[in-house]
């Protein structure tokens, strides 16, 4: 059979195969192998990929033979995906979060998400690589490095381009069809930006919609898993595989109500008309360069032209005091990732981050290329976070990020979603733990992707995934990398 038209293809349009008996979850896997073969560790070396399920053959026929008997669980059925390295697998493969000093160890258990989406019928395909600990480490590493893995390379420009940071593998696997659909992570921008660098659809869900319990950890207040996709249509459903209440994660208990298993009804091609979205132009906008800013206007056109009711610009009242403050992650980092640490097993000998950083030192050459100064500066706080630093950061970010952020654009205008280019406000909506969705807005002359991005309240995926979808369907800007 020729595999070619698997490039680029969706999951309804695989499953539509799959039913009729032309296509199995076993020839995607194969697909995939062979794609990742001349495009990952050779060709191009993109290098998105860390390491390989043994197991997904075997599962991929397990799944098949399922399909035959008692049909499909749903539409992830036979879908292979992709986790980025810092989730927990129960399996073959190691949970490092890319670095040298986790590389040789295996979970447990499955993280929940990785759970929801095995119940959903999804081909776990591999471990991507990533900006070690989620760029999380030092203050220079360049994204998508990490010591175990080495440097993942932007499919569009191999060497020229950034790959955005820190779900760079899942971002690049995706946008060079080495997988059909990859989960990412974010603390600030870590799904948005490798997604709008890659051109590629991704959700920041809000947080406590996806567990996070099984994921190395940053920050209690903004960690995330989210989905990374070629489509909106995709992204919709890999999300509703993956939300769900975790007993060991008590923030999922918010998500009661509010939570779906299934977004795609919400893909909805006239979701522009009607929805009033608000153009964040004074500070987001300000460091684009002319091309990118040209897209962007296009954009905004584009908005109207489908039948949003388009405020510009719309100013965040909190814009001109925020910084990129990191006291609040400097401070959660030290006792979350001890937390995940200290239930390693016994015999490891990594159990803290004071057992990171010595591993560290004793390994300077492999493992410190770029230092550990974030390392360094989060074990120095007491770890208890009863420091006044931290108190008063945390409810500065919720005042200037909420109140006075987003919720006081939303309602002064009242809007539906506030639109950023890029990943540039990926800040604001991290500190607010509130949902953004980036789709692909064009390219640069030189061939640079570049996304927009819609921000709105809590929970309010559903209207989000609405506008992206229509925004997507009325733009059709995505192509697939020359992998050359």
């Amino acid at each position: 059979m020729n595999d070619q038209w698997l490039v680029e293809a969706t999951i309804a349009q695989v499953q539509e195969k799959m039913a009729n008996g032309e296509l199995s979850a076993r020839d995607l896997v194969l697909f995939y192998m062979k794609q990742a073969a001349v495009y990952d560790k050779a060709g191009v070396h993109l290098n998105a990929i860390l390491e390989w399920n043994p197991d997904a053959f075997q599962i991929a026929e397990a799944l098949d033979q399922e399909r035959k008997l008692r049909g499909p669980r749903g539409p992830m059925h036979g879908i292979p995906v992709l986790i980025k390295d810092n989730i927990d697998t129960a399996d073959k493969m190691h949970t490092s979060a890319g670095s040298l000093a986790l590389a040789h160890s295996y979970a447990a258990k499955d993280a929940y998400v990785v759970e929801r989406l095995r119940e959903a019928g999804a081909v776990i395909l591999g471990k991507t690589n990533l900006t070690e600990f989620a760029n999380f480490m030092t203050d220079h590493m360049p994204n998508g490095y990490s010591s175990r893995g080495g440097q993942v390379r932007n499919s569009y420009g191999p060497g020229i381009f950034d790959t955005g940071g820190s779900s760079s593998g899942s971002g690049v696997a995706v946008a060079a069809n080495l997988a059909m659909v990859a989960v990412g992570t974010e603390t600030s921008g870590s799904i948005l930006s490798p997604a709008s660098s890659n051109s590629v659809v991704g959700i920041k869900p809000t947080v406590g919609l996806i567990s996070r319990s099984g994921i190395i950890p940053i920050s209690f207040r903004q960690d995330t898993a989210g989905p990374m996709a070629r489509t909106v249509a995709d992204a919709a459903i890999l999300l509703g595989a993956m939300t769900g209440v975790d007993q060991a994660d008590p923030v999922t208990a918010a998500s009661i109500g509010r939570a779906y298993t299934d977004y795609t009804p919400f893909l909805d091609p006239q979701g522009l008309a009607g929805a009033r979205l608000g153009i964040a132009r004074p500070v987001y906008y300000d460091d684009l360069d002319k091309d990118q800013l040209a897209l962007m206007e296009l954009a905004i056109q584009t908005l109207s032209q489908q039948g949003a009711t388009v405020i510009d610009p719309v100013t965040i009242p909190s814009s001109s005091r925020l910084t990129p403050d990191m006291a609040v992650m400097l401070h959660e980092f030290k006792p979350a990732l001890n937390a995940y640490l200290r239930a390693l097993p016994d015999h490891w000998p990594i159990h803290s981050l004071q057992d990171v950083i010595r591993f560290n030192e004793e390994h300077a050459e492999q493992a410190l290329r770029y230092g550990q100064s974030i390392l360094e500066q989060a074990e120095a706080t007491s770890g208890t976070l009863t420091e006044p630093a931290y108190l008063e950061s945390r409810a500065r970010d919720l005042y200037d990020s909420q109140t006075d952020g987003i919720d006081a654009a939303l309602v002064e205008h009242g809007l539906d979603a506030l639109v950023f280019p890029a990943n540039y406000g990926a800040g604001i909506a991290a500190k607010a733990g509130y949902p953004s969705i980036t789709v692909p807005a064009g390219y640069t002359p030189e061939g640079k992707p570049l996304g927009i991005t819609f921000t709105g309240k809590a929970y309010s995926e559903p209207q989000l995934i609405r506008i992206a979808y229509a925004y997507e369907q009325a733009t059709q800007h995505r192509v697939p990398p020359k992998l050359v």
